[in-house]
């Protein structure tokens, strides 16, 4: 009942990893998907306040240009030239800086697309799979609840030493029953001492294999089975 059980408890554990690692990728998709969009938000608007500067700077031009036209002396003139190569240069650097943000935010928008294809293909793949696996995980776990339905009464009708026993060896080892039925523990591989194998060959004896401590009994050939 235990080794069946055990069974079940692999089986719902590995459906439940296929649910939990694609909920877990949408996840990682989402979180990268929320930091790059912020990335590129964050230059869209740099790159929108640089634009805006341009613009200003464009019409601060023409007021600089009219003021060059109506200058009446040198020195009117040369501090016209001076503000109109001044903003010049302030857009020169508002495109430099715009050119900038689009080489720099470029591989991040690519990113982005990746990533949202990616999130639509997980985001299918979990729709499809989710209700298969939930119908499978509740039949697992109704077939658990089965299987391990009559473990108590089970247990009342054990010694107490020997079920504290088999609990003991249950949690070391994984597995606390071994078979043999030529002398070799099924479990650890190990040749039986000769006179154990033949004692509980015998007679129903409760034993340990003195290799690896497992409850060990005797089967014949056509009855041997493999104890998970």
């Amino acid at each position: 009942m235990d080794a069946e059980v055990k069974v079940l408890e692999e089986k719902l554990a590995e459906e439940r990893g296929v649910l939990n690692s694609l909920k877990e990728s949408l996840k990682r998709l989402d979180d990268r998907l929320t930091a790059d969009r912020a990335t590129v938000a964050a230059a869209d608007k740099q790159r929108n306040d640089f634009h805006i500067d341009v613009r200003t700077m464009s019409q601060q031009i023409e007021h600089s240009r009219e003021k060059l036209n109506r200058s009446r002396t040198e020195r009117e003139t040369n501090a016209a030239q001076r503000e109109l190569e001044e903003l010049r240069k302030l857009i020169r650097d508002r495109e430099d800086e715009m050119t900038r943000l689009d080489n720099d935010t470029s591989a991040i928008r690519t990113a982005v697309e990746a990533a949202e294809t990616e999130h639509k293909q997980v985001n299918e793949e979990l729709a499809a799979k989710a209700g298969d696996i939930q119908a499978k995980l509740s039949k697992l776990e109704a077939d658990k609840s089965e299987r391990g339905g009559g473990r108590g009464a089970i247990v009342k009708r054990l010694p107490t030493v020997l079920y504290r026993r088999y609990e003991l060896l249950r949690g070391k080892r994984g597995t606390a029953i071994a078979q043999t039925s030529d002398g070799i523990c099924n479990k650890c591989n190990m040749a039986l001492p000769p006179q154990l194998y033949h004692r509980i060959r015998r007679e129903p004896l409760i034993e340990q294999c003195q290799s690896c401590n497992r409850i060990i009994y005797f089967v014949s050939t056509t009855e041997a089975t493999k104890v998970d």
